[in-house]
């Protein structure tokens, strides 16, 4: 009996020692795949660059930028006047295709009838200066005249003459054409026409409304030709060059893509978020396209 109760002490104790090496055993390898999972986190993240300004994701070989659609300056013409004056009429509404030299207002200034009086007195008087001068020199020639009375005919006819050059440069910084003056006489009201063809914007006026000289009425913009303006940062101007292709998608457009050329990269950078303007034309425009959209891009 007692040898009995030897033999099964013996055997709970191996199989207690057992056990504890299985612990030993499960822990060390849950440590292992901790470690390897560590290391494998480690390196995924290693491998996705984060931008510490923007908070997006590069992944390498295939950079997206943020931007905007815009117009070129030369397709954004903003219309005012060097002459102020009351609203005294409005043709168009927000919104409107407008054609270059269509009239979009008309301003009501006491000024305007003044200087359109100017130029044709002014050229009433140099076309008979004009003439005297002609005869006094023909006098002069033949001693039938002084040479005192010749030059003095040609002082008053080149005095007049600034004088109509003056005011005839006036009317065209108003885009009125002088010869209109002469055909149509005197108009009440100076009328201001778009300078390209368009769409009208930022309309800032009503009836009666009194503008300075050198206020805005509105903007005219030409979508015919947009541009994106992309967001690119220092790591990543080197992906940049003139004539590189973009692909990108328009927010709320769905994932429709569209494709454009780089043609411009600015030489400044951004004080605030060292960030660098890029400009890209569009090859083929929609005619959904507004200024101010948001774009993602990519190179291609």
């Amino acid at each position: 009996m007692k040898s009995y109760f030897v033999y099964l002490t013996a055997a709970l104790m191996m199989a207690a020692c057992s056990g504890g090496n299985s612990s030993d055993v499960d822990s060390q390898t849950s440590d292992s795949v901790d470690k390897s999972d560590s290391v494998e986190i480690k390196a995924n993240a290693d491998s996705v660059g984060i931008d510490g300004v923007s908070s997006a994701t590069n992944v390498a070989n295939s950079p997206t930028f943020n931007g905007v659609i815009m117009v070129s300056p030369q397709q954004n013409a903003t219309v005012s006047l060097t002459m102020g004056g009351k609203v005294h009429s409005l043709k168009v509404m927000p919104g409107q295709a407008v054609a270059r030299g269509q009239v979009i207002a008309s301003i009501d200034n006491p000024e305007y009838i003044d200087l359109q009086q100017t130029y044709l007195d002014a050229s009433a008087q140099t076309e008979y200066l004009e003439k005297e001068y002609k005869r006094q020199s023909d006098l002069s020639a033949n001693d039938a005249s002084s040479q005192k009375k010749m030059q003095q005919s040609k002082a008053e006819y080149l005095s007049m003459h600034s004088r109509l050059s003056a005011a005839a440069s006036r009317l065209k910084t108003l885009g009125v054409n002088p010869a209109s003056v002469k055909s149509n006489g005197i108009q009440p009201y100076l009328l201001v026409k778009a300078p390209i063809n368009g769409f009208v914007t930022n309309l800032n006026v009503n009836l009666g409304k009194y503008l300075d000289a050198g206020e805005p009425i509105c903007d005219v913009i030409n979508k015919s030709q947009p541009l994106i303006q992309l967001t690119v940062y220092e790591r990543e101007l080197n992906l940049m060059r003139v004539g590189r292709p973009v692909e990108f998608r328009v927010n709320g457009m769905g994932k429709k893509t569209f494709n454009a050329q780089i043609v411009s990269i600015d030489q400044s950078v951004d004080a605030k978020d060292y960030s660098i303007k890029v400009y890209a034309k569009v090859m083929a425009s929609n005619s959904d396209f507004r200024p101010g959209m948001y774009i993602r891009a990519k190179l291609k």
